[in-house]
């Protein structure tokens, strides 16, 4: 049975859509038929950490208003066995587009992949509550940022309201140094104001700023620390 992942974040810069491309690509790399969304209508950028920006031909609006069929849109990441991409619409769409629109494409994809990863757009409203709508289970990329930790915790209780009961938290760009000396709040103490279940961290570094402008999942470089703490957190959010 497939499992319908949404990646979300209260505001935009948090690594969001970085995350979804290494989730996708840690469950690629273990064999998993995988399908991600990139529902981030015209700010899409999921094509562009998987430097696969040059195959877009149709998006998932294409798809979700019958315009194409969704086997058009699927775009392969040829590095992995199985590991897809459906775009987002690189402008803000006006198509009539419902949660059952949603619910159906996902529905569909089920029957083909094990999972589906949708990035959702950063903050809630309409375009939030469409690409939440077949969830199974939420994570919420945030920072050690005053702002970004209240923007988090909207967005979680927005998922609560939306019936998402299985719902994570990843503390993104941490940056050790700082909360040591006190500058910063520590991930205990901003966890505690949270009610979603920690998932994991992921420090501050540069390679990963360097893969994602090359089109490289970080993750394929299995010997790294940074790739064992992706398969930890990964492992965390599929355990329940």
């Amino acid at each position: 049975m497939s499992q319908v992942i949404v990646v979300a974040s209260g505001k935009g810069g948090t690594g969001k859509t970085l995350f979804t491309s290494n989730l996708g690509a840690v469950l690629a790399l273990r064999g998993k038929r995988v399908v991600l969304v990139d529902m981030d209508m015209g700010l899409r950028n999921l094509d562009l950490y998987l430097g696969l920006e040059s195959k877009v031909v149709y998006n998932v609006m294409d798809v979700l208003s019958g315009m194409c069929r969704i086997k058009q849109a699927l775009i392969r990441d040829k590095r992995f066995e199985s590991l897809y991409l459906i775009a987002a619409s690189p402008n803000r769409d006006e198509r009539d587009i419902t949660n059952l629109h949603m619910q159906i494409l996902c529905e569909k994809l089920g029957e083909a992949f094990d999972y589906i990863l949708i990035d959702a757009p950063a903050g809630i409203g309409e375009g939030f509550e469409l690409a939440v709508a077949a969830a199974d289970k939420a994570v919420v990329v945030t920072e050690a940022d005053t702002a970004a930790i209240r923007d988090a915790d909207v967005v979680d209780r927005e998922l609560t309201r939306l019936g998402i009961e299985d719902r994570y938290c990843v503390f993104n760009k941490v940056k050790g140094d700082l909360m040591s000396m006190g500058v910063i709040p520590g991930i205990s103490t901003v966890s505690r104001g949270l009610r979603m279940k920690m998932a994991g961290i992921i420090q501050y570094d540069d390679n990963i700023l360097v893969s994602a402008t090359h089109g490289v999942p970080i993750v394929m470089k299995e010997d790294s620390y940074i790739t064992q703490n992706m398969e930890r957190i990964a492992d965390r959010i599929l355990a329940d």
